[in-house]
């Protein structure tokens, strides 16, 4: 898989990239990553890429002609173009799923007080990560990137994310380590047993128990998918 993200601040990806699992799979040659400076790919003699909103407000405008110009130079057949912006789709595990099955994703992060409307002619989905409002898109352009790239096939184990929160709409079930008791706080003795069976029953309902306390709508949606 090949990632291009396309932003203003190409240094805040400087960390992201050369640690942990994203640093891997990037060695191991599981995913290409290029973080791109859509500033390059400005016209003008300042290489502006904003200006002020036509109609007046505050804030600054991204404008087209860089944004556009970048991804049309990096877009292939099988790309899929997505906006980062907080009018989009929110976003979930279901479509990083989804998501991992394209060779080619161009990732736009947006900054300041938004993007041309007519930029949204040239992209394929537009994703949200949550409903608030940040700085930037480079923070989500990071998480949808490590939330997609962890499920390549080879990065980690398939099974450390088949019983992930969210695969089944279930919170992820409780995992413990050593020591057995920590002032007082003792490990499930079914986890000690060795009856896989007994722990694989004790995880499920762990993961019911949990969603229904914490997440309840999850439950609710998968009621309605069904």
């Amino acid at each position: 898989m090949r990632i291009d993200i396309l932003t203003l601040f190409p240094k805040m990806f400087d960390g992201f990239l050369t640690e942990s699992i994203i640093k891997r799979a990037i060695n191991s040659q599981k995913v290409e990553i290029n973080i791109i400076d859509f500033r390059t790919y400005s016209k003008l003699n300042n290489k502006q890429v904003d200006d002020t909103p036509y109609g007046g407000g505050s804030g600054m405008v991204l404008m087209c002609e860089p944004i556009v110009s970048a991804i049309e130079d990096l877009r292939k057949d099988d790309s899929l173009i997505i906006l980062l912006t907080p009018q989009g789709k929110v976003y979930n595990e279901k479509q990083a799923h989804e998501l991992k099955e394209y060779k080619h994703l161009i990732i736009v992060c947006g900054h300041y007080e938004g993007y041309d409307e007519r930029i949204r002619n040239f992209v394929d989905l537009e994703l949200s990560i949550g409903d608030f409002v940040l700085t930037g898109g480079e923070i989500p352009a990071m998480v949808i990137t490590d939330s997609v790239v962890r499920l390549i096939d080879g990065v980690i184990k398939k099974e450390s994310y088949e019983e992930d929160s969210f695969t089944n709409n279930l919170l992820d079930y409780p995992t413990y380590t050593k020591p057995p008791v920590f002032r007082g706080l003792k490990v499930p003795d079914v986890l000690l047993s060795g009856n896989h069976l007994k722990i694989a029953e004790f995880r499920k309902s762990e993961q019911i128990k949990r969603t229904k306390l914490r997440r309840p709508d999850l439950l609710e949606k998968d009621n309605n998918e069904n």
